[in-house]
């Protein structure tokens, strides 16, 4: 897992933000996982990316501001090479179906990554 820049972030990546969260006189860090819809409004200051994820059966959506002060970082988990600016057609999709169709598409980034290890 790499940590990226926040200008970095594009559609089909696979992320886990930390946020801090603060509750009453206690603060934590939640930890939000999801493959990213949909990246709006370029660098200024009201930008937001989409991440999705699929808990317990019900897809779940968070529309995450790229300039919120209470980010601590952005971990990327997995990247693919997507086709389109915005993939909201997954929502439509099972939780097996889009591992599916980003597998696939993760398969075609693999051979350039063997070439660069060996």
């Amino acid at each position: 897992m790499t940590k990226i820049n926040v200008s970095d972030i594009k559609p089909g990546m696979h992320l886990r933000v930390f946020q801090k969260i603060k509750e009453g006189d206690k603060e934590r860090t939640q930890q939000i996982e999801g493959i990213v819809l949909s990246r709006k409004h370029g660098q200024e200051p009201g930008a937001t990316f989409t991440l999705r994820k699929v808990i317990d059966g019900v897809g779940v959506e968070w529309i995450i501001p790229i300039h919120l002060p209470s980010l601590q970082k952005i971990e990327l988990i997995k990247a693919a090479r997507v086709r389109r600016a915005k993939l909201y057609y997954l929502r439509n999709k099972s939780a097996k179906q889009v591992r599916k169709k980003l597998k696939i598409l993760a398969k075609e980034l693999a051979p350039e990554e063997k070439e660069t290890t060996s």
